[in-house]
Order: structure tokens, then C-alpha cells, then sequence
């Protein structure tokens, strides 16, 4: 079983994660931690502090000479710009009052949790609710990626609209569809769409203004079988969905065709199923994005999601102070105008953290080399059916 659990706050000293469940023996390197943490701060529209933090992730415990050990592996990410916050996110008690953050922003945790948790300082709460956080998360997906590739798993994402400017569906196999949105500074595969995607940003950037989008996650050669029918909360659509749903600012999933369906007959929304001896059983169509009855059914896992615009804008919106009630404008604190790409590259970080977690469930073992011997008697069952 893999679980992870992360701590520490937007401006505090330190990010923190404690990843349990990888067995002994899996490859894990440093630098593709550091790679995936990289992606995740660039993309068009982010905002000054991606040139601050320049994240490079520490291997506290769980690895040694570059192979994981089975026990709990503990990250560590400094925040750069603590210095600068150093007297406002003190552990110790204030040595003279600091000034309250008493005017919520709309769309953000910043109300409701100051009302949740008691609390008149919405600092207490935007600290911890921040997308800082998907940092950790990014570099706790980045060692589920290692062990997925140890058995040709991978996680690819990019990005399909920002600000109402779509991209073209290109009929381009999906690692061609990568590739050509890493080398995009929106993670857009379609160039033209990319230029109107830049555009608009610069627009809303000018504004003081933001925008969200959408993106699709995809694993690709994933086997049959991942998930299950028999409960509910083994469901790996549900898991995946609930992973998705999880990043901060994420508003909508779909898997598949989605919403889409809604608008097919049965005949035309599932996916046709044929068989030869050389493939097996295969479909010509992946309308339920590689997923049924909450079971991986060996096509590509396909997944969409929709950001909205982030709730920190330059120009504020109205707000009430929550002290002495009066009519204010929303706070402001260092913000993005965009940061869809980034959330494409969290949201594989994510997905690649509950594909992980199924496929150590389906095929357990305390060692890298025992996992996948399951996994190969696995694949020889499916030869034979």
C-alpha cells in the first residue's frame, strides 16, 4: 500500500512529505525529482516567485545508494523566500504584533476556513490552502513515476485550452502530443493555438486579471485490471478522480468522453470489443478513457480536468473585512496570471501517485524484483484467457 501525507505552509521554512509503501530495490534518482519540480514552475503567466524558489528537492531518509530501501522515504524542499517572511511565519511567539490579513479573497479558502478554524487572521489559513503545497505532491509523483516506469507505465499531460482559446484535436499518437507540449511554453501541442493561448495572457496579465483552462493526464500501458468492481472506494476511476479533484483550483474531471456521453446513443458512446491471437483482446475506440466498471481495461487512461481562473488578482475584487465588517477590497498576495501548465504537471504527479498505489496493490511484494514477478505470471494469466 502507498500513502503519502505532506506538511508545511506557503511562506514557512519548509515543505515536507513522508512517501510509505515503496518496496526495496527501485532505481530512484534525484535529478528526475528535481526535472518534474522544474516543470511544475515554468509555463507562460507564472508569477515572480518561480524565479525566487528554483526547488531542488532533499532525499531525507528511505534511499540509499540510489535504490529505495522499503522504509519511509521523508522529502525535504527549503522555502527560498522564508527570509523574507521569516518574522511573520515565526514558530516562537511574535516579538511584536504582526498585522492581521483580515480581508478574504473571493474563490479562495480564505472565509471559510477562517471561519472554520476560528481564526480572524486569513493568513493561518491561505498559508497552508496555497498551490505552494502541489510542489511536494509534484516531487512525491515524480518516485511513483520511477517505479511506473519500471514497468513501461508512463504519465504524459498538456494542456488543450487556457482563457477560451482551444486547441485543435490532433490525430498525433500521444507521446508525439507530449512532446510537442514540452517544448511549448503553454504545454500546448498545437501551435497556433499556443500563440492565441500567449496572447490572451498578456491581455489578462495587463488587466490584472487571471485565467484557467483545461488539460488531459494520460497513462499509457497500463494493464487490465488495475482497480476493482467490488466496492466503491476501490474504483480507480474514483480514485483518480478524487486525486484530480484534490489540486488546488481543479473545478471539473472528466474521464474519457466525459460529458460528451451525454450526447450519444449507446451504440456510438462504447467502445466495440475484438480479439486476435497477436493482441488479444483490443478495442478500436477509447471513449471510456481506458477505464470500466472502475477497472483499467488496458487502453490509454485518459483524463480531463478544468482549472479555474486563480482567485489573486492584481485587481481585486470586493471583499468584506472580517474584523470590523466593512466593505474592502479582496487582499493580494505574489500571484500567477496563469498557471494551467503547471497544473497539467501536478496533475500527472497525482495520477502517477494512484496508478503507483494500484499496481502495488494488485502485485504487493516487499521488493522491487517480487512485484514484478507477480506482475509477469500476471500478464502470462492474460495470455492464456
Amino acid at each position: 500500500m502507498l500513502r503519502y501525507l505532506t506538511a508545511g505552509e506557503s511562506h514557512g521554512e519548509y515543505l515536507t512529505a513522508i512517501l510509505e509503501g515503496m518496496p526495496s530495490g527501485v532505481p530512484l534518482s534525484v535529478d528526475k525529482i528535481n526535472q518534474d519540480l522544474a516543470r511544475r514552475q515554468g509555463g507562460y503567466g507564472r508569477g515572480g516567485r518561480m524565479k525566487i524558489e528554483q526547488d531542488r528537492v532533499k532525499v531525507a531518509s528511505g534511499v540509499r545508494n540510489g535504490v529505495s530501501m522499503a522504509s519511509p522515504i521523508a522529502l525535504l524542499l527549503a522555502n527560498r523566500d522564508y527570509s523574507n517572511w521569516r518574522e511573520k511565519m515565526a514558530v516562537e511567539p511574535f516579538p511584536k504584533p504582526v498585522d492581521m490579513l483580515t480581508h478574504p479573497r473571493p474563490g479562495h479558502a480564505d472565509l471559510t476556513g477562517g471561519i472554520k478554524y476560528a481564526t480572524h487572521d486569513m493568513r493561518n489559513i491561505l498559508e497552508r490552502s496555497s498551490a505552494r503545497e502541489t510542489a511536494m505532491r509534484v516531487a512525491v509523483g515524480a518516485i511513483a513515476k520511477q517505479l511506473l516506469s519500471e514497468f513501461n507505465i508512463q504519465i504524459i499531460s498538456y494542456v488543450t485550452n487556457i482563457g477560451g482559446m482551444s486547441a485543435s484535436k490532433l490525430d498525433l499518437p500521444y507521446q508525439e502530443l507530449f512532446n510537442l507540449a514540452e517544448n511549448s511554453p503553454v504545454r500546448c501541442p498545437d501551435k497556433t493555438a499556443a500563440e492565441l493561448m500567449i496572447k490572451r495572457i498578456d491581455w489578462a496579465k495587463t488587466a490584472g486579471d487571471s485565467l484557467g483552462g483545461t488539460f488531459e493526464v494520460v497513462a499509457l500501458n497500463v494493464p487490465p485490471g488495475l482497480g476493482s468492481h467490488v466496492h466503491w472506494d476501490r474504483k480507480l476511476n474514483a480514485k483518480l478522480a478524487y486525486a484530480l479533484m484534490s489540486i488546488q483550483a481543479i473545478k471539473g474531471v472528466e474521464i474519457g468522453d466525459g460529458f460528451a456521453l451525454s450526447d450519444l446513443t449507446g451504440a456510438a458512446a462504447h467502445d466495440e470489443i475484438f480479439y486476435n491471437a497477436e493482441r488479444g483482446f483490443y478495442r478500436l475506440s477509447n471513449h471510456a478513457g481506458g477505464i470500466e466498471g472502475g477497472m483499467s481495461n488496458g487502453e490509454p487512461i485518459v483524463l480531463r480536468a478544468v482549472m479555474k481562473p486563480i482567485p489573486t488578482l492584481m485587481r481585486p475584487l470586493r471583499s468584506v473585512d472580517v474584523v470590523t465588517k466593512e466593505p474592502v477590497d479582496a487582499s493580494i498576495e505574489r500571484s500567477d496570471t496563469c498557471a494551467v501548465p503547471a497544473a497539467a504537471v501536478v496533475a500527472e504527479a497525482v495520477v502517477a501517485f494512484e496508478i503507483a498505489s494500484a499496481l502495488r496493490e494488485k502485485f504487493a511484494g516487499d521488493s522491487l524484483d517480487e512485484m514484478k514477478a507477480n506482475f509477469r505470471n500476471y500478464l502470462q494469466t492474460i495470455e492464456h484467457y
